[in-house]
């Protein structure tokens, strides 16, 4: 089944249900089911009289708006996919993107947060041999008025869509044959130029309605859209709100407060996010105690080990209920993820078990690839109709990235537990290997993060002379306390093996991290360059 058709039977269940709520300042906009396909559908009639068809790319370059929605639903109906185009990226960023999947048309938001959108494509388009893209100017829920639409142009001609409020009934539009690409996303390009995985439709529609069952969706249910749909995590939380016939709470910028502020006047009952969002948002609920209680479900990632601190106080103070997911732009988000039955706090960490029976996997020993017994650690790797099934301007990248017998290999280490889940550990890159041992840093982490005086820590391993690696530790102090290294290092050999007591640690006055699509991560390739240093830069 197709996206369109899936929004096709949603109206055709209860047209007036509220399928998103725009949020714009301190107001909501709400978008019918009926609203969201009319709007879809005369975008798609326009797209399809540009001569937009099936293998056709769209690049969406818009924030968080329902328009992002109606191109998704629109490109359905005509066959075409679409890739998310962040309004963080930079010119290089949006040149690889161009590179890569030749998009026919861009949608660009219209004087969007004082943002100069315009200059950064032309410099991008100037950097590829990529044709000129048409561009559709969209200027969001209660926009400012398009004056100068030719302003625009980079070559292709320009055209201001009319995806606002509309209710005409556009023409039917000849079937789309086959299952052609729907969706593609950027990956975080820690190794290299980001790739562009891309996912059929039937795929991407299968999952968005596992989601909404593994999260008990249902109408009336108002699920957070605070996270880029244009991202792997945004895109497939969105999708499963509205196949789970949910509201989806969509947000252009992410304010904390504005967010728990509308979450409070909704009835917000569903977030997924990555704890640096979520410690935003429970700070703000400690300190303005808003009315949060139809919040019962929380889907975390946890890139900065503040998990279990979130999901013990959302409990106590809401009964909400928090599960550590796993995904990626090859899998999909929420590819798996824990039950509520899971005893915490297993229940709180990366891992789960999948959303969907065909959704299958295996731990595999890095080096000879036979498979894991429960408790060992390994490469974790899935087999299933969530697989990516394209990288866009690569044909033999996905080759690349599947085994002889159809595996996935997600280049992240995990372990089978004894019940049959799994539990991500990390990145197969940030693995310790300490004297012959592979070691998760975030079990180093989690005991430095547990001294009074620690606001936030990393641990990273660097080669000695000798081949040899150690464990360096960079610690963020709570403000005012002035840890020493050599009290943080008793600290850790209390409760730790001595092979994993860092070599090392440095005491830094903040992280270096990156802001991506699904959240912000710490550098720790950065880290690591920092370790090899004598004297590392500090920030203090």
């Amino acid at each position: 089944m197709s996206l369109i058709r899936m929004l096709t039977d949603l109206v055709d269940a209860d047209p007036d249900a509220i399928a998103v709520l725009d949020v714009l300042g301190g107001t909501r906009r709400p978008v019918s089911r009926a609203e969201l396909l009319a709007r879809s559908q005369v975008l798609a009639a326009e797209l399809h009289d540009r001569g937009l068809s099936s293998g056709d790319c769209i690049a969406v370059w818009l924030p968080n708006w329902s328009d992002a929605l109606c191109w998704q639903f629109a490109a359905s109906a005509v066959g075409a996919h679409v890739i998310g185009i962040n309004t963080r990226y930079n010119v290089d960023e949006v040149a690889h993107v161009l590179d890569r999947a030749r998009p026919k048309v861009i949608a660009l938001a219209h004087d969007f947060h004082g943002l100069d959108l315009i200059t950064r494509l032309r410099q991008a388009a100037g950097r590829t041999t990529a044709a000129a893209p048409a561009l559709a100017i969209v200027a969001g829920p209660g926009g400012a008025e398009v004056t100068d639409p030719g302003r625009y142009d980079v070559g292709a001609g320009v055209w201001i869509p009319r995806t606002t409020r509309v209710s005409s009934t556009a023409p039917d539009l000849p079937a789309v044959p086959g299952d052609p690409l729907a969706v593609a996303f950027t990956t975080s390009g820690s190794t290299g130029r980001a790739k562009l995985p891309a996912h059929r439709e039937s795929a991407v529609e299968a999952h968005a309605r596992a989601d909404a069952r593994a999260l008990g969706l249902h109408s009336g249910d108002v699920v957070v859209c605070a996270l880029p749909v244009s991202g792997v995590f945004g895109f497939c939380t969105a999708m499963a709100a509205l196949a789970g016939g949910a509201c989806c709470l969509i947000f252009p910028v992410f304010d904390a407060d504005a967010v728990v502020g509308h979450m409070s006047e909704a009835g917000a009952t569903h977030v997924v996010g990555g704890d640096d969002m979520l410690i935003r948002l429970v700070e703000s609920a400690r300190r303005d105690a808003p009315d949060l209680t139809a919040w019962r479900w929380l889907g975390m990632a946890d890139f900065n080990g503040r998990a279990r601190e979130i999901a013990e106080w959302l409990l106590g103070r809401y009964g909400t209920r928090t599960t550590g997911v796993y995904g990626s732009s090859e899998v999909f988000a929420l590819a798996l993820m824990w039950p509520e039955n899971e005893a915490s706090p297993r229940r709180w960490g990366g891992g789960g078990r999948p959303v969907a029976d065909d959704v299958q996997f295996r731990v595999v020993d890095p080096v000879s690839h036979v498979p894991a017994v429960p408790g060992e650690n390994g490469e974790l790797q899935l087999r299933g109709p969530n697989v990516v099934d394209a990288y866009l301007g690569d044909p033999g990248a996905l080759t690349a990235s599947v085994t002889h017998d159809g595996w996935f290999q997600t280049g992240d280490l995990a372990t089978i537990t004894g019940d049959g889940g799994v539990e991500y550990l990390c990145r197969m890159g940030d693995v310790l290997r300490l004297r012959g041992f592979l070691v998760e840093p975030a079990e180093i982490e989690l005991r430095l993060i547990e001294h009074p005086m620690v606001e936030n820590a990393k641990v990273v391993g660097v080669r000695n002379a000798d081949g040899s690696h150690r464990a360096v530790g960079f610690v963020v102090p709570v403000a005012g306390d002035d840890p020493t290294p050599e009290e943080l290092r008793g600290w850790c050999a209390k409760t730790l093996a001595s092979f994993k007591v860092p070599a090392e640690i440095r005491v830094i006055g903040q992280m270096p991290t990156t802001t991506g699509t699904n959240g912000t991560k710490v550098k720790a390739a950065v880290l690591r360059e920092w370790a090899k240093q004598p004297n590392s830069p500090s920030g203090r």
